[in-house]
């Protein structure tokens, strides 16, 4: 893969597969540091089994919750061995949009701009003068994966992608060794497969790791049962503030046709204060080209 087209993926990738896990960081006065609840393996693993619907009530209820969310970002990102780091600031409205802007480090220069929708997704490229009207299908392209806006949306905040509460379809685990809780189910909404000329559904199934006593998620794995592609998104020292507890350090790997690695650190982040979400495409600026199959 040449640089050029390295470079889209990192624009890409950081703005929509998990570089925006947020986190509740204050001013230190008001953190208190939790810690990742590993067991001892020494000795015996005490937790009581609970069920899938109890685990299921459980995420829900301690999932981090919000109408508005501002959060700025340190990110390392290694996509087939080249490295890069870049300074993020996501602002976002849940359920609806998400706004992005990515920056050189230091925030002295302009890289891109996004805004993200459940249906659409706009791209200014300032550092090449380029921009991008689209959907989702341009960029599982691109990235050769498969994302869409709930799923995203799911993995930023830390939280769970909405999934069948099925008896037949959870499946509650303790993990004796590291005394978690663990529960795989799959996507209530099914990941679309963009082929050169066919879409198909198929399954996505989603593994989430517990913390033992707050629930909260601290390993979320995806896997697409049909091209064992997978996203997996460690979440690791957590924040707390009025009780709502969001993970500080966030590593992700992506497994594909390339192995893409992300490295995210919260320097800041504002709850509930509505943001201005919009972009506007300078017009001087040419489409981004994209390569079409021939018929």
């Amino acid at each position: 893969m040449n640089r050029s087209r390295n470079f889209k993926s990192i624009v890409l990738l950081i703005s929509l597969t998990g570089l925006l896990f947020f986190s509740c960081k204050t001013k230190k006065h008001t953190q208190a540091v939790i810690e990742t609840q590993i067991g001892d393996t020494l000795d015996k693993c005490r937790l009581q089994f609970k069920t899938a619907k109890n685990l299921s009530r459980h995420i829900k209820d301690n999932e981090l919750k919000f109408d508005w969310i501002n959060a700025k970002a340190d990110v390392e990102v290694n996509i087939d061995g080249e490295d890069n780091k870049l300074d993020i600031i996501v602002r976002g409205r849940k359920d609806s949009a998400m706004w992005v802007s990515i920056k050189a480090v230091g925030g002295l220069i302009d890289i891109a701009k996004l805004l993200i929708t459940r249906d659409s997704v706009k791209m200014v490229v300032y550092v090449k003068k380029q921009f991008f009207k689209g959907d989702f299908n341009y960029i599982n392209e691109i990235l050769n994966a498969d994302l869409d806006f709930d799923m995203i949306q799911a993995a930023l905040f830390g939280n769970s992608a909405d999934f069948y509460e099925d008896d037949n379809k959870l499946n509650p685990v303790i993990d004796r060794e590291k005394c978690h809780y663990l529960l795989s189910t799959e996507r209530k909404r099914k990941l679309r497969r963009i082929t050169a000329r066919q879409d198909s559904l198929k399954r996505s199934l989603q593994t989430m790791t517990l913390m033992n006593e707050t629930f909260k998620i601290i390993n979320n794995h995806f896997i697409d049962v049909s091209t064992n592609r997978t996203f997996n998104a460690q979440y690791d020292n957590f924040l707390a503030k009025d009780s709502v507890f969001a993970p500080h350090d966030v590593n992700i790997e992506i497994k594909a046709e390339k192995k893409i690695t992300l490295k995210i650190n919260y320097v800041r982040i504002d709850i509930n204060q509505p943001q201005k979400i919009s972009l506007s495409i300078p017009k001087n600026y040419d489409p981004i080209p994209i390569k079409k199959d021939k018929p």
